[in-house]
């Protein structure tokens, strides 16, 4: 598949996304070929660790080809992405499983599908050009592929902050919130991939990490402890809304970009993942529960005609942040009864 190199490299099975024109988008049949890879390599003794990586400097993967979906979902054909995201969840729980480990190399941007490749193995090593997020609230989905699962495990109220504002992490404020574990400078990590693949050990990671330059979220921290601890979207904005500081101001202009809907959901979403204390599963059959009525019942076609098919910037949200859709979040996260997330393959 020219889109992405599946080959075994000494001790080590490699998978390298190759499409950097596309910021190496994720697609429906690579994430496939990704699980056929770590299945097959999960019982082989040849290969004793998954170095994940890609070609070009801007980004890792900005995150899941979603014209498809547009495509698919106008024409009424809601199964597509429906089975997309079954299987990309999937994929997504089997690489935080997996049995060996999966060194991750996170350059530019990693957001979206790119969060649930590439931020759930054992090792996962960004650089100063590293930016991590998860901005799906902007089209109107919430932070999926298990993101909300780590957003919900994020220091005090990080998450909620991070997965309704899409705010961009650098390094050391994705090694913070959960998102990454190591930062290498990137001059480095042809060397370390080499030694990687010749001993099939994790040790050439550990012993160049370094500690990287100060984030930006430390600072922030008092600001979303003091508005995002609400127990719902509305209750935040209210906050906010009370609030003339810059931050307040700067992080409402943020949301209004946003699907009301979404963020509803994504605060909802972490709120009862953090009171379970839940896995990683849990966390991605709550998000299918959104996933699956996203298309029929969400604004994410009108989110994605308005990013990338228009490109007008101007999305028409069903909702208002004056007016929050907590009963509309509701029903979205209702449980699917036989239609829930199984993690079964189907052939």
């Amino acid at each position: 598949m020219s889109d992405i190199d599946i080959r075994t490299d000494g001790r080590a099975g490699r998978i390298t996304l190759t499409r950097p024109k596309a910021l190496n988008a994720l697609s429906y049949r690579m994430c496939l070929a990704v699980e056929d890879a770590i299945d097959a390599w999960a019982h082989d003794d040849a290969v004793d660790l998954v170095i994940l990586d890609a070609e070009g400097e801007k980004a890792f993967c900005a995150g899941g080809d979603i014209a498809e979906l547009y495509e698919t979902g106008t024409r009424g054909d809601f199964a597509y992405g429906q089975r997309f995201w079954r299987d990309e969840y999937r994929m997504n729980a089997k690489m935080h499983e997996y049995p060996k480990p999966v060194v991750s190399f996170l350059q530019g941007f990693t957001m979206g599908g790119g969060v649930g490749l590439g931020c759930h193995g054992s090792h996962r090593v960004v650089c100063d050009t590293s930016r991590i997020a998860m901005p799906e609230c902007s089209i109107g989905l919430v932070p999926d592929v298990g993101g909300s699962w780590i957003l919900a495990r994020a220091p005090g109220h990080l998450g909620e902050y991070l997965g309704t504002t899409g705010t961009r992490m650098g390094p050391a404020d994705a090694i913070r919130v959960g998102f990454a574990d190591h930062y290498l400078p990137d001059a480095c990590w042809a060397e370390v991939k080499a030694e990687l693949a010749r001993t099939g050990r994790t040790d050439a990671v550990t012993q160049a990490a370094q500690t990287p330059a100060q984030g930006k979220l430390e600072a922030l921290e008092p600001h979303v402890a003091a508005h995002f601890a609400g127990d719902t979207l509305g209750d935040i904005v209210a906050s906010l809304r009370a609030d003339d500081s810059d931050f307040a101001q700067e992080t409402l202009a943020a949301m209004a970009r946003n699907s009301p809907l979404s963020m509803a959901c994504a605060i909802e979403m972490q709120h009862r993942l953090r009171d379970m204390d839940a896995g990683i599963r849990e966390a991605l059959g709550l998000e299918y529960r959104f996933t699956h009525r996203a298309m029929e019942h969400g604004d994410l076609l009108e989110g994605i005609r308005a990013a990338i098919i228009d490109k007008d910037r101007n999305p028409r949200w069903q909702h208002t942040l004056d007016a929050p859709p907590m009963a509309a979040a509701a029903r979205m996260l209702e449980p699917l009864g036989e239609r829930a997330l199984t993690f079964e393959r189907e052939d």
